[in-house]
């Protein structure tokens, strides 16, 4: 059986030892209708939403070093905003709600190799359940 298309993961089961931001939320740049002087933004496939992305830190202390930041898109109306930092800490930790992988095979130095593409519907901060941060309600009233 070959999956051909993304399927929902938990928050937990990709992150269990949490996830942190470490990069501004960006527009995905659609090179195939995109020209020198006049960039598009990507749309998802599924939704037709304009896709963001973000780079997030693994907190998993067994990850490898490759696997440590990983990026994160995120299909949204208006791009998202990360949660507020944490006291203490230096990088905002992060949840992401409806969260989805989808493999596919990568070149690794003439070898392939399954990697991994991330995709989400928000981010929150943690325990917020679901609920976005006030300065994302804001903008979704816009």
């Amino acid at each position: 059986m070959a999956i051909k298309s993304r399927f929902a993961v938990s928050m937990g089961d990709v992150f269990p030892h949490g996830a942190f931001v470490v990069s501004e939320v960006e527009q995905v740049r659609d090179f195939e209708k995109s020209s020198a002087g006049r960039p598009v933004q990507q749309l998802d496939k599924e939704s037709g939403l304009p896709v963001w992305s973000v780079s997030v830190l693994d907190a998993d202390p067994e990850a490898r070093r490759q696997d440590k930041t990983v990026v994160v898109k995120i299909a949204a109306h208006v791009q998202p905003v990360p949660p507020e930092a944490a006291a203490g800490l230096p990088f905002r930790p992060v949840e992401f709600d409806g969260l989805t992988v989808t493999p596919y095979v990568a070149e690794n130095g003439g070898r392939p190799r399954v990697a991994y593409s991330l995709r989400a519907s928000g981010m929150r901060a943690p325990g917020a359940h679901g609920k976005p941060s006030p300065r994302q309600s804001n903008q979704d009233a816009a």
